[in-house]
């Protein structure tokens, strides 16, 4: 089962101009065969289909335990695409090739790649044979760094610059987490095989954070009880800086996701989000529920809320 908090694994920052354009080339980390949703289902197949799971307890919990964390990783991805089409005028992408955000997604993010290819099942790889898929998996990584390092260098918007920048970090922890594996099985040394990354992730601008933070050594145990033999696997010097590797009990703590405001001239949530907000505020009113909603969020202005409950009051 998955538990899920309402949170981002990472702060963005909120709305600013507008970015169609770059909101497009996002869209290959969402739906690309390299993007977020590969190795989210990627992993979760794999571990859906793991057999003999006590028998190599410490394997299945490692891949188990990181398809949890790609589920927050896609969401990042849509926030920051979403982000970055808030305030788009309808009136002036005509020109734009990606559409599809406007006719079908009422400026939002698409489980489609940076052509609007929708993404594909064809992209799993679920063999069943353990090492085979460590190894799919070391070279899924690796062509995910590739891809948003390449979205890093095409777009210059605030908030597809923190996204990367922190998929970088978390991204290249799961690609030491494989290798480790994989060297332990087979004593492979994957990094020296292969080595990745070829650009230190230290000298990114927007990764400097995280790696401060310790972020690139510290593998996150999503669940209260379980996928505690991770600590078998994930283990001794990390191959960048000699640091130890790090698994932590519990998720990261995350930050309240941005509030975005509604968009009308698509619809959502309507064309008049107004009498939504009304109607949500008598059913919460009648649900015994307090005045003050119970989500948190970034901005927390009411703004809207505040409107409909004076009008209600």
């Amino acid at each position: 089962m998955i538990l899920r908090i309402d949170r981002w694994q990472t702060e963005l920052p909120p709305p600013s101009t507008p970015d169609p354009a770059g909101a497009a080339t996002v869209q290959e980390l969402m739906g690309g065969k390299f993007g977020e949703m590969s190795t989210l289902m990627n992993y979760t197949f794999q571990s859906f289909n793991y057999r003999f799971r006590q028998g190599t307890r410490p394997f299945y919990d490692l891949i188990a335990n990181i398809a949890a964390e790609e589920y927050g990783h896609i969401e990042l991805v849509a926030a920051t695409i979403n982000t970055m089409l808030t305030g788009v005028d309808i009136r002036d992408v005509e020109s734009e090739a990606y559409k599809h955000h406007y006719n079908f997604g009422g400026k939002g993010a698409l489980p489609a790649d940076s052509h609007g290819t929708p993404w594909t099942g064809d992209y799993v790889h679920s063999s069943g044979d353990l090492v085979e898929d460590l190894t799919h998996n070391y070279f899924l990584e690796t062509g995910a760094r590739s891809g948003k390092l390449r979205v890093y260098e095409m777009c210059d918007h605030p908030a597809a610059r923190a996204l990367t920048g922190y998929l970088l970090v978390r991204g290249g922890v799961h690609q030491v987490a494989y290798a480790r594996a994989l060297e332990k099985l087979t004593g492979a040394d994957m990094s020296k095989l292969f080595p990745s990354p070829r650009i230190p992730t230290a000298k990114i601008p927007e990764c400097q954070p995280h790696i401060e933070a310790g972020e690139h050594k510290k593998l996150y145990r999503f669940s209260p009880e379980d996928y505690r033999e991770v600590i078998a696997v994930f283990n001794g010097p990390h191959p960048e800086t000699g640091e130890d590797l790090e698994v932590v009990d519990h998720a990261p703590e995350g930050f309240p996701p941005q509030d975005l405001p509604p968009e009308t001239d698509v619809f959502a949530p309507d064309y008049a989000p107004e009498e939504i907000a009304e109607i949500a505020q008598k059913l919460r009113k009648a649900a015994g529920l307090p005045d003050k909603v119970t989500g948190i969020v970034a901005n927390d202005d009411d703004g809207l809320v505040s409107k409909v409950k004076d009008k209600l009051s």
